[in-house]
């Protein structure tokens, strides 16, 4: 059975409410206001039911407004690692990772070209309900977008395979671009410069560098390999929810070469491997005693792609599982 993180399905009924529908209205929800704080994922059919409702009740476009008031933080721990992406077009690909904590009936593919890029939503409705659900998420992807560039970026075009809705006033608002419907795919274009621009928390850590090197060159002062290291190491850490960083990602922002930065590593008897490694533990152990740990979360936070691999590796750490150490 598909379902739906329960945050999602209490933001749809929260906007819905803001709107001014009588809260009477939901009272005969398959999942009922009353149970929402009892839960974690609704039946995804449930979730189609409610937006077929409430496009009833509130008009057309409902489901592109629900859209542009999602936050980052709406998304749990998806959010969260949205918000060290380094680059705009990232949030896609850690949405692949984690997409399946917020929903198992998500599936997003991008195709890259040199000046236009196609984000493709592989979700075909076999209800209305998932028609209005992914106009939804188009809209909030707007919104998402929107936040960690610190920019007005819209889509350049959005294509949709269902018919055409009575009133548009809702969609040009959150798209602001050309919106085609009845077309053979589900999917948005953005600007390839857009995509591959710098985020704003980005922008903020790269020129902290840039700056502090500029003063240190300017002053003749070399840099420390346990500045390196240090450095190395908050960047390994925002970068693990992606996966596991490559040396040649860290060194480019640290304006190194692979080798200079292994061998300044290595000044301190560490290797770039060394510092992956002392990062998972790091952020695994702060995560496991942490109240209500979920432990498919914490595997992607750390860079795994499989529970079982970060089993073992927690083993090989700490001589405990993650259940032994959480209830030690």
């Amino acid at each position: 059975m598909h379902y739906i993180s329960i945050n999602l399905y209490r933001k749809v009924i929260n906007h819905a409410l803001s709107e001014g529908l009588e809260r009477g209205f939901l009272e005969n929800l398959p999942t009922s206001i009353d149970e929402i704080s009892h839960l974690n994922a609704v039946p995804a059919d449930h979730f189609f039911e409610l937006h077929e409702l409430l496009d009833n009740a509130l008009g057309p476009g409902f489901s592109a407004r629900v859209g542009q008031q999602m936050k980052i933080d709406d998304y749990g721990v998806l959010g969260l690692a949205w918000k060290t992406c380094s680059w705009v077009g990232e949030i896609f690909d850690r949405s692949e990772r984690y997409f399946k904590l917020l929903s198992d009936s998500y599936v997003f593919k991008v195709e890259k070209h040199s000046d236009i890029s196609k984000i493709y939503l592989l979700r075909d409705a076999h209800r209305r309900g998932l028609e209005l659900s992914n106009e939804a998420t188009f809209a909030a992807t707007v919104v998402v977008l929107q936040a960690i560039s610190d920019k007005e970026i819209f889509p350049t075009l959005v294509s949709f395979k269902h018919d055409e809705p009575k009133q548009l006033d809702s969609y040009k608002r959150a798209f602001q671009c050309p919106i085609l419907f009845n077309q053979p795919h589900n999917f948005m274009s953005y600007r390839a410069e857009d995509l591959n621009a710098r985020t704003a928390k980005a922008d903020i850590s790269i020129n902290k560098f840039l700056l502090e090197r500029v003063k240190e060159e300017t002053k003749g002062i070399e840099i420390g390999a346990n500045r390196i290291v240090t450095d190395t190491e908050r960047l390994i850490k925002d970068a693990l929810p992606s996966g596991i960083p490559s040396i040649s990602s860290i060194a480019e922002i640290l304006g190194m070469s692979n080798r200079t930065l292994t061998r300044r590593l290595s000044e301190n008897g560490l290797t770039f491997r060394d510092l992956i490694q002392k990062k998972q533990e790091e952020v695994s152990k702060y995560l496991l005693k942490k109240s209500n740990p979920n432990l498919v979360e914490i595997t992607f936070e750390t860079g795994f792609s499989e529970q079982s691999a970060f089993n073992r590796a927690f083993k090989r750490w700490t001589g405990k599982t993650p259940v032994e150490y959480m209830n030690s």
